[in-house]
């Protein structure tokens, strides 16, 4: 038999097998959902608005599944219909004519052939706006809302807001994308049964290395200059009675002076830093191994290591350092109260001028509210009644700075603290310096030791130059007009 031939026969049988039911339901859902797909499509070019997160798995994952579950149902029937007519014995050796002559079948074949390139057509779009919409923000962030709600609010609020989650979280390449659905699946499971983690793991394991993600952006051997730190703190008595800290931060990589900053003593070419971890935050590091440029290697232990069980080092994690272990909350970052409120006090949100608001704030964010509706209520009312009572007259007056301030304590409060995923003050530790979390004395705490007595250094001169510290009116920032 020629080719022409089996061909036709083909077509025979399935013009003969087609009429089936489930051919003909495959036929009107791959229909149906196809036109629905192509006209949302149209409206999403023209439409300026943002595609909600739940519209977004009806357009992207769920019609275009039934769109190929359609288009799976046709030849389903067929092969179920052909596989009952054999069975009963009723299938035709030889199929009906089937003539190409007339009209209607030469109009039937004409269309079969257009849907199928539109169906082609149809599912490359459907699969690539699906890729691209769940690599969206919008999807990572907003879908799962109570799992994501605490990430998603940081990420807003952090200097990565306009660098997509997958950027950081997958990165080029294929592997990684396979490797990202694989764990997708898992954490669509979770979901749907509750069982993940409240608060969200941290440190987040076996994350994309820094240098396949980070320095895509940032290049850490290009760091050559130091960074001017200016924070202003306010004290809890009545006069909120400020005070400044000034430092020079050592940043760089071979400074002009030819110091080495932060970054070119850990991120030098030819250099390797790795470490142990012996708590599930990386928080404890009682071995640190360096190895230099002409291959020397030196090991600092802490304090006490021989004192640490075997099996306790056994179990510890290894890790070569880069970029996430010191910056490991660059885009989701908690703050402590403390830290948060002289921030909006230094930024005007929260008038200074108020007497005890740092004292009053720090109270009313430190108590445990139930949920964020409960602390929308109370923590304004709280700030209220405070200066109602305690100072009627500054209320009378400045009602508005009071009703400022209130509200600005309450944004710091929902920025911050997440009761239904767990997330309270400190639960998230951040290792970028050591003033609210040991950070840098993980390891530059004066106890690590190597072989030959040398010790990774605690001098505060390492890392930085101290032109203040907690002074009302710092010489230094009216030498370099910096006042205001």
């Amino acid at each position: 038999m020629t080719f022409g031939e089996r061909s036709r026969e083909a077509g025979r049988m399935l013009f003969y097998a087609g009429k089936n039911w489930i051919t003909i339901l495959g036929f009107l859902l791959t229909t149906g959902t196809g036109v629905s797909m192509v006209i949302f499509w149209g409206q999403e070019l023209v439409s300026s608005r943002p595609i909600h997160p739940y519209a977004g798995i009806l357009l992207f994952v769920m019609l275009p599944g039934l769109f190929v579950v359609g288009l799976l149902l046709m030849p389903l029937g067929i092969v179920l219909r052909r596989r009952k007519l054999k069975h009963t014995g009723t299938l035709p050796t030889i199929y009906p004519q089937v003539d190409f002559t007339q009209p209607a079948v030469r109009h039937l074949l004409l269309g079969v052939g257009l849907a199928t390139a539109a169906n082609i057509i149809i599912v490359g779009t459907a699969s690539f706006k699906g890729v691209e919409y769940m690599d969206s923000t919008r999807f990572c962030g907003l879908t799962c809302h109570t799992v994501m709600q605490p990430e998603y609010t940081a990420f807003l609020d952090s200097p990565h807001s306009r660098v997509g989650c997958a950027q950081c979280h997958i990165g080029p390449g294929a592997s990684w994308f396979v490797k990202s659905k694989l764990s997708g699946t898992r954490q669509l499971f979770a979901v749907l049964f509750k069982t993940y983690h409240r608060p969200i793991e941290d440190p987040v394991k076996n994350l994309r290395p820094a240098r396949e993600t980070c320095e895509q952006c940032h290049w850490p051997n290009k760091f050559t200059n130091d960074k001017l730190y200016i924070h202003t703190k306010y004290a809890d008595d009545e006069a909120n009675t400020p005070s400044t800290s000034v430092l020079l931060v050592k940043i760089g990589g071979n400074t002009a002076l030819g110091q080495v900053g932060i970054h070119g003593f850990h991120m030098a070419a030819g250099t390797t830093i790795s470490y142990v971890s012996t708590d599930a935050h990386r928080q404890v590091i009682p071995e640190v191994t360096y190895r230099d440029k002409t291959g020397k290697v030196e090991v600092f232990k802490a304090d006490g290591f021989n004192a640490i069980p075997a099996a306790t080092l056994a179990k510890g994690e290894t890790r070569v350092m880069d970029c996430i272990d010191c910056h490991n909350r660059p885009t989701h970052e908690f703050l402590l109260p403390d830290r948060a409120v002289d921030n909006a006090m230094g930024a005007g949100a929260i008038s200074p001028t108020l007497p005890y608001i740092k004292k009053k704030a720090i109270e009313v964010l430190k108590v445990n509210y139930p949920d964020r509706n409960t602390a929308r209520q109370q923590i304004p009312a709280a700030i209220t009644a405070f200066y109602q009572s305690s100072y009627p007259a500054v209320y009378q007056q400045h009602q508005d700075l009071v009703n400022q301030a209130a509200q600005s304590v309450l944004a710091i409060y929902l920025r911050n603290i997440f009761p239904a995923m767990k997330v309270t003050w400190g639960v998230h530790p951040n290792n970028l310096g050591h003033d609210d979390f040991p950070g840098c004395f993980r390891c530059h705490d004066g106890s690590h030791t190597a072989a030959d007595g040398t010790t990774i250094p605690a001098d505060c001169d390492t890392c930085h130059v101290l032109l203040a510290q907690d002074e009302k009116d710092p010489k230094i920032l009216k030498e370099l007009d910096l006042t205001q």
